[in-house]
């Protein structure tokens, strides 16, 4: 018979080899990190040195072509920086026009039947490419090569790799004169005839067949998958060169799935950089907490989770920072490092990662410190968010809002549900002032309170 105790000895020491494996892969990593770009003519020298001075010891750098890379690496690691090739995959960037030109039948299509070759998604500079296409997933892995063969690089960050924004965050409507309370066809891509011919192949229908195919689950998460295919043999090659593989997505991969068909969460990955921009969302610093316990639940058990925040020069900064750390988050990306204005800030910032990283040191790993397993979508608890909702309020019916008058309190009874589709609720608000009603719009996509608007009521 075996020797229990000697087999009970093994598996203790393998369990530990394991976790401190696990501590070891966390801890060499980057704590700080940024997304800067790169081009012919910047003083890239003084950016790495502005980086050093804020405690930056990361960046995803977007540069033109590899032998922009050979160029940026060295002054990057002269200050101690580890860089990564920052690389938009499903969206064209560098090449874009001569691409479309040649290529236009592997651009997006929407449900209208419309295609990204001829037509326009928000920006000119949306031009998606169609994931489920053998010639476009050849494309991107050739173009993925080329960035591995860089001595030096030593990992990959993909970008916009998911479909075009089916809705974009609430407080970016009025930039483009639009609503979008539910999904709409206009915005509703991956439609192209490839797409559809593969799906009516696995599931015998076609989706555009449906009264309403944004209600679709597969057809949703079909979308996603052929996206999450393409992230994951990218995630092989990069793995096959030796280098790190990482991704900057939407917040969390619920979120994601709904809003630009990105379910990260079966992504191959070995970092993670979510971009949990409050202030384009809630803009509750809040907003941070919840999507960080969304994203330690679901992301992979090999990934290292960070959290992407954009930079500014008020405490607001610092307080999502600590939201990140407190929720789970192991590092921080801030977009960008040429936020951080002055020199003061720069040193804020520096004195910041200096307290963080003393209690890496300490421990071997930030220890994520979560107090709940699922998101918290209850309104009432979310004070700066009420707080913020209010004020809007009150600037729509001009009415004086100060820190001693709060003249449209309202609590979940003066809440009436009055619409309800998908995502979207639609709330008629009775205030403490009975004759000052309002509408309120929440959107909730996955456990997050995502999104938010006010309207007279009228």
């Amino acid at each position: 018979m075996p020797n229990i105790k000697k087999i009970s000895i093994a598996i203790v020491c393998l369990l530990a080899a394991l976790f401190f494996t696990s501590c070891n892969r966390n801890s060499t990593y980057p704590m700080f990190w940024t997304w800067l770009d790169y081009h012919e003519g910047v003083n890239f020298d003084s950016l790495c040195q502005v980086m050093q001075d804020a405690g930056i010891d990361g960046v995803m750098l977007n540069a033109p072509s590899p032998d922009d890379y050979r160029k940026a690496i060295p002054l990057a690691h002269k200050h101690g920086i580890t860089v990564y090739a920052w690389l938009w995959t499903m969206n064209l960037e560098h090449g874009r026009d001569s691409i479309v030109k040649a290529h236009p039948e592997w651009l997006c299509v929407n449900r209208k039947g419309q295609s990204l070759a001829d037509t326009t998604a928000y920006v000119d500079y949306y031009k998606f490419l169609c994931p489920a296409l053998p010639e476009v997933r050849q494309y991107i892995l050739g173009k993925i090569e080329d960035y591995c063969n860089i001595d030096g690089l030593d990992g990959i960050a993909i970008d916009y790799h998911r479909m075009v924004d089916v809705v974009l965050p609430t407080t970016l409507w009025d930039n483009y004169g639009i609503k979008q309370d539910r999904e709409y066809a206009e915005w509703d891509y991956g439609y192209h005839p490839d797409m559809i011919r593969i799906f009516k192949e696995k599931y015998g229908y076609d989706p555009r067949d449906q009264k309403d195919p944004s209600l679709d689950d597969k057809w949703r998460q079909f979308r996603c998958d052929q996206i999450s295919e393409v992230a994951n043999l990218i995630a092989e090659t990069v793995h096959k060169y030796g280098k790190k593989m990482a991704a900057s997505p939407f917040p969390t991969p619920k979120m994601a799935s709904r809003m630009v068909r990105q379910d990260w969460s079966k992504w191959n990955l070995d970092i993670v950089f979510p971009m949990v921009y409050h202030n384009f969302y809630t803009e509750d610093v809040n907003f941070i907490s919840d999507c960080m316990i969304e994203d330690v639940r679901d992301k992979q058990p090999q990934t290292t989770l960070y959290c992407g925040i954009m930079a500014d020069n008020t405490n607001d900064l610092f307080a999502a920072m600590h939201n990140a750390f407190d929720s789970g988050a192991q590092g921080i990306a801030i977009f960008t490092v040429n936020d951080l204005k002055t020199p003061e800030m720069i040193k804020r910032f520096r004195e910041f990662t200096e307290i963080w990283r003393k209690r890496r040191k300490h421990s071997g790993k930030i220890e994520p410190i979560i107090t709940a397993q699922k998101a918290d979508t209850d309104l009432m608890t979310h004070y700066g968010l009420m707080e913020k909702i209010i004020h809007k309020a009150c600037k729509l019916k001009n009415i004086s809002y100060t820190d001693d008058n709060n003249p449209l309190h309202f609590s979940a009874a003066d809440m009436k549900l009055i619409e309800s589709y998908d995502a979207h609720k639609k709330y008629l608000v009775f205030p403490n002032d009975k004759n000052r009603s309002f509408i309120l719009n929440i959107y909730l996509y996955g456990d997050v309170i995502s999104g938010w608007s006010v309207e007279n009521n009228e």
